[in-house]
């Protein structure tokens, strides 16, 4: 079963998640791995295609969602609403965390490093975040800790959210009615998976070409910086 690749145990296996608590348990999961600190080892893409599939009402799944045209707004405004709340969490609460030494959950250079983070890579974060497990989590409220300018943020808040929650729920609604995809459904979501974990390697090959060509500048440390 998919639940034994995507979780120990099972109980975070898509299927038995969305059979069993349906669309206010997916809208709670999307919303908490978008922003809240809770929710970073969800499986949110898996419930997003997995949804899809089961809002062309397949046998064996019928009304277990709603309409896609009903399911595809609820979900992309609630993976919106999960970045505004880390967001805001990241800028109000954030800081104070980072001013412990020894935090369990985080350290005071982390501050230092998202904000070079977002100085370097800019909003393309938040875009590209969407489609990293656990990584997608922290985006948000590192962004907050960062201080990235609000308006930019909402705007690739946005599209991001929109090509996460709208495609990868559309894919698997639409790929959900070809018999191969019907017939091996939890192949597809361990490819699903599997895919996401695509930018991360894309960003990091790009990262590490970066920091062997000679003219690249360094990213400053902005405590270390004089004040002016």
């Amino acid at each position: 079963m998919l639940g034994a690749v995507l979780a120990a145990g099972g109980f975070l296996d898509p299927e038995k998640l969305l059979t069993s608590g349906g669309l206010l348990l997916l809208l709670a999961i999307i919303f908490a791995e978008s922003g809240l600190l809770i929710g970073f080892f969800l499986p949110g893409d898996s419930l997003l295609f997995l949804a899809g599939f089961m809002a062309s009402d397949p046998p064996g799944f019928e009304h277990v969602m709603p309409p896609i045209w009903l399911l595809v707004p609820l979900l992309f405004g609630v993976a919106a609403l999960g970045d505004q709340v880390g967001y805001l969490f990241g800028r109000k609460v954030g800081p104070a965390l980072f001013s412990r030494p020894d935090s369990r959950l985080f350290h005071q250079g982390n501050v230092r490093k998202a904000q070079g983070f977002f100085d370097r890579h800019g909003p393309k974060t938040i875009v590209l975040a969407r489609f990293v497990p656990i990584v997608r989590t922290f985006a948000p409220i590192l962004a907050g800790v960062a201080k990235m300018h609000y308006r930019t943020f909402v705007t690739f808040n946005l599209i991001g959210a929109f090509l996460w929650a709208v495609g990868v729920t559309m894919l698997g609604y639409y790929l959900g009615n070809i018999s191969f995809v019907k017939d091996n459904i939890e192949i597809a979501l361990v490819l699903i998976v599997v895919l996401s974990l695509v930018p991360m390697g894309i960003e990091l090959v790009r990262h590490r070409r970066s920091k062997r060509h000679p003219g690249d500048a360094p990213i400053s440390d902005p405590a270390s910086e004089p004040a002016s």
